[in-house]
């Protein structure tokens, strides 16, 4: 059974607005977003990034930046960067446009000052003149972002809004879908248009490119699933799967991830039951895209709101609908690891993994546990949830205790006269 935690220990941060969409911006950077939209109701609209780090009993986030959008909401948003690595992009759904920003960052002098343990934010105040006499005088990370092009993405009346955005891990290809139900697809980053899907008939929920095989999958409110290849803009396939009789289920979030050991994607989806069946169990289902089946399915008593794959493949974390839990599960086997109940007291709106150490950068934050998770919710809290590294018999230890079996197993057998 997977340990039950929740902790106070978990909230990184309170904002002052309902969150929408989280987003790893670096290795220790951490981008969220949202806003109370274009009401005069005076909750903000826009962007706080934060700094993650660990101090080795628990993590710690620093505000780094904030950045206001006016009467825009942001609803979601994807970080891209180039092959190259010199250049960071942003792109944001902010009402019925994707706002692309261009992320700059440069090193900044500051004094670390002390957070308290309520789950506040740690400040940090700038120093214009260095003193190399100050021991507290670090330099940090600053971000500015600086608005580029803006396109319209969805063109229904009488409120067109950008449901979702969404870039290829290649950072060539950008898709965006809304309430009309179109999929629209967009060169990146200049955001020239390339076609229009004619994908649905009500609005979109999720999108999601593949790192491998050129899939991109696309779910709305009209109940379908379609597989595209995002190369040559053509379906694919529709798929579909044996729902208990007298239900009706909707899809509501999708993600691909890699198969550990291979070049291959798996697909997981959230769906839940509609309508007279909300009674029914939801389901996170995972799928192989090139046979169009379900391999593997667990099981949830409510509905489900957030999904999300660790870059590596290896973990899958889901977040509710009611009680605001999050759960990781194993990828592969789809066996629940870590539970927590309550980790946000409204519905999970977003979740995000750390990332894992690469060739490239053998130590990352997230080192300290085997998965680290972040949520947030329109309970305006960044929390981040850790699965401890699970604890594993040394394999001569198992042959020794193999042999004692065998052992045991012959002289009991001997006793008997077998």
């Amino acid at each position: 059974m997977a340990p039950h935690r929740r902790n106070i220990d978990d909230v990184l941060a309170r904002i002052n607005f309902p969150l929408f969409s989280v987003q790893m911006l670096t290795n220790r950077h951490v981008l969220v977003a949202g806003g109370g939209g274009s009401s005069r109701t005076g909750v903000a609209n826009g962007f706080e990034i934060f700094e993650l780090s660990h101090d080795g009993r628990k993590f710690h986030v620093e505000e780094v930046m904030r950045h206001e959008t006016g009467w825009n909401v942001v609803m979601n948003c994807a970080v891209s960067h180039s092959v190259d690595g010199k250049h960071t992009y942003l792109a944001a759904g902010q009402e019925s446009h994707c706002q692309l920003y261009h992320v700059n960052s440069q090193f900044e002098a500051i004094i670390d000052t002390i957070g308290n343990e309520q789950g506040e934010v740690r400040q940090r105040k700038s120093k214009e003149k260095t003193d190399n006499n100050n021991k507290n005088l670090q330099k940090r990370l600053k971000f500015i972002l600086n608005p580029l092009d803006s396109v319209q993405t969805d063109f229904t009346e009488p409120e067109p809004l950008c449901r979702v955005v969404r870039v290829h891990p290649t950072g060539k290809l950008m898709a965006t879908g809304g309430t009309d139900g179109d999929i629209r697809m967009w060169r990146f980053p200049n955001l020239q248009p390339l076609a229009t899907l004619k994908a649905h008939t009500k609005e979109i929920d999720d999108i999601d490119f593949s790192a491998h095989g050129n899939y991109l999958i696309t779910i709305a409110k009209d109940g379908l699933a379609i597989l595209w290849d995002s190369v040559k803009g053509t379906e694919i396939d529709r798929l579909t799967w044996d729902q208990p009789v007298g239900s009706k289920y909707l899809y509501k979030r999708c993600r691909f991830g890699q198969i550990e050991g291979n070049n291959k994607s798996a697909l997981y989806m959230l769906t839940n039951p509609t309508g007279q069946a909300k009674s029914q169990r939801s389901y996170l289902q995972q799928w192989y895209p090139e046979q169009s089946v379900i391999r593997r399915t667990a099981v949830f008593d409510e509905s489900l709101s957030a999904l999300a794959v660790r870059d590596d493949g290896r973990f899958v974390a889901v977040g509710t609908m009611f009680s605001g839990s999050v759960s990781i599960y194993v990828a592969f086997s789809l066996q629940k690891v870590l539970n927590i109940p309550g980790a946000h007291s409204m519905f999970v709106t977003g979740l995000e993994f750390l990332p894992v150490a690469s060739q490239q950068q053998n130590h990352t934050v997230s080192s300290v546990a085997e998965a680290a998770v972040l949520s947030i919710s329109v309970d305006n809290q960044v929390c981040i949830h850790t699965l401890p590294y699970r604890k594993t018999i040394p394999l001569w230890v198992a042959i020794v205790i193999l042999i004692f079996t065998m052992f045991l197993t012959f002289v009991l057998c001997s006793y008997l006269g077998l």
